[in-house]
């Protein structure tokens, strides 16, 4: 009975001591306006549309960037975009939630809460590109060398159109998915995503250009991809196919697939592989 009170007593000293080392290299949140001045374009949506909810707002018409500056910067930032469908966004398990866990590696994050496309295009990618800049302006503030972009679902969809689709200033450094809609193309896509994006009769030239495994580079930063195998929403095809590409540019990229977990695990603990992918993670982030 002593023995096994010691090691319960034990246990929860250590959960305690990495409770309080989270807290302790996670700073006070910043929250800014992606466009302080007012963005240079519109979604059509007005602000009285907008849903409220912290956690999972919809119709998003006025962008901002919660930034979790590191108090022991390594160096790395990331920009966070949520997923959901371009409709919504799961600001929590696919964004604030990791900011603890980011902050103790040295990293400073920040989540983006990004406009809805509402069929115009160009919206969502303006407010992602924006926000690496605004990243890069506090760079000497914050200790930050590199600017990666992140996404999750239709996250990792405009994660993956920064990384393809960036100009001079506002190319990313690295990319991390999990399990991003990737194509357009109607055989593999997640549907509701294509339409909300480029609408439900795009031309050619819409598709291809927001097909991101056809607007691979060799200029396309690294990249570092998760998905299951067994996803229903976004079929894994999307990140082998954007893996493929990588690798054919020469692009350096990791894919790792799960047989099982499905859709939107994030980083929730209920996913049976979360301490295998957030350990490669780390692995991979140290030697970027």
């Amino acid at each position: 009975m002593k023995t096994h009170r010691h090691h319960t007593l034990k246990a929860w000293i250590a959960t305690l001591l990495t409770t309080f080392s989270l807290c302790a290299t996670a700073q006070q949140k910043i929250e800014l306006s992606v466009w302080p001045d007012g963005s240079p374009n519109t979604n059509g949506i007005t602000e009285q549309e907008t849903e409220k909810r912290a956690n999972r707002p919809t119709n998003v018409s006025s962008p901002t960037l919660t930034v979790y500056v590191a108090k022991q910067p390594n160096g790395k930032a990331i920009v966070a975009c949520p997923g959901g469908g371009y409709v919504h966004l799961a600001m929590d398990h696919e964004g604030h939630d990791m900011a603890a866990w980011m902050n103790a590696q040295g990293i400073t994050y920040a989540v983006l809460k990004y406009r809805m496309p509402n069929e115009h295009h160009e919206i969502p990618l303006s407010d992602a590109l924006q926000a690496i800049r605004i990243m890069r302006e506090h760079s000497k503030e914050w200790g930050i060398d590199k600017v990666g972009i992140m996404g999750s679902s239709a996250g990792g969809h405009l994660a993956s159109t920064a990384a393809t689709h960036f100009t001079e200033e506002s190319r990313p450094d690295f990319q991390i998915l999990f399990y991003p809609v990737i194509s357009m193309d109607l055989g593999i896509c997640h549907k509701g995503s294509r339409e909300r994006l480029i609408g439900k009769n795009p031309s050619d030239e819409l598709i291809e250009l927001y097909s991101n495994e056809l607007q691979v580079t060799p200029q396309t930063p690294p990249a570092f991809i998760m998905h299951s195998s067994d996803d229903r929403v976004v079929p894994v095809e999307n990140s082998i196919r954007y893996y493929q590409a990588l690798v054919k540019n020469n692009v350096p990229a990791s894919l790792h697939c799960y047989p099982t977990g499905g859709h939107g695990w994030g980083y929730n603990d209920s996913f049976k592989y979360k301490r295998q992918w957030t350990g490669e993670l780390e692995k991979w982030l140290r030697d970027l």
